[in-house]
């Protein structure tokens, strides 16, 4: 996917026009185990790239979810205050944590590709 990026605190990002959306990979939802709380930004909060922005805890951790590009918090998934366990069962598809309007759509460009995020978690 062309539009797939990833971030070496292991979120991944796909855009749409000058919409971010976010969340953490299927490595970390592993790494993390049965995750049972999600904390999500406010709505209209601008973040800058690698800013802490949402907090995931599970049973054996809490972590820290940082944006991968600067811009406006547009959208955050209402499904997770209710299901935290959707990151775990489809972390790249419905666990999506939010959606940034991003301030400079380059900054996308900047993050890893897939084989870059494969080497770095080593499943390359």
């Amino acid at each position: 996917m062309p539009n797939l990026r990833y971030t070496k605190d292991h979120e991944w990002v796909t855009v749409d026009g000058d919409i971010a959306t976010v969340g953490i990979t299927e490595y970390a939802q592993d790494q993390l185990g049965d995750i049972v709380f999600v904390e999500l930004p406010e709505v209209g909060r601008t973040v800058a790239a690698g800013e802490e922005v949402a907090v995931v805890e599970s049973v054996k951790a809490a972590s820290e979810v940082y944006a991968p590009v600067a811009g406006q918090v547009a959208e955050t998934n209402p499904v997770l205050s209710d299901a935290p366990e959707t990151v775990n069962a489809d972390a790249t598809g419905d666990g999506w944590f939010l959606r940034i309007r991003m301030a400079d759509p380059g900054e996308f460009d900047q993050l890893l590709d897939e084989a870059a995020y494969a080497a770095l978690t080593g499943e390359a």
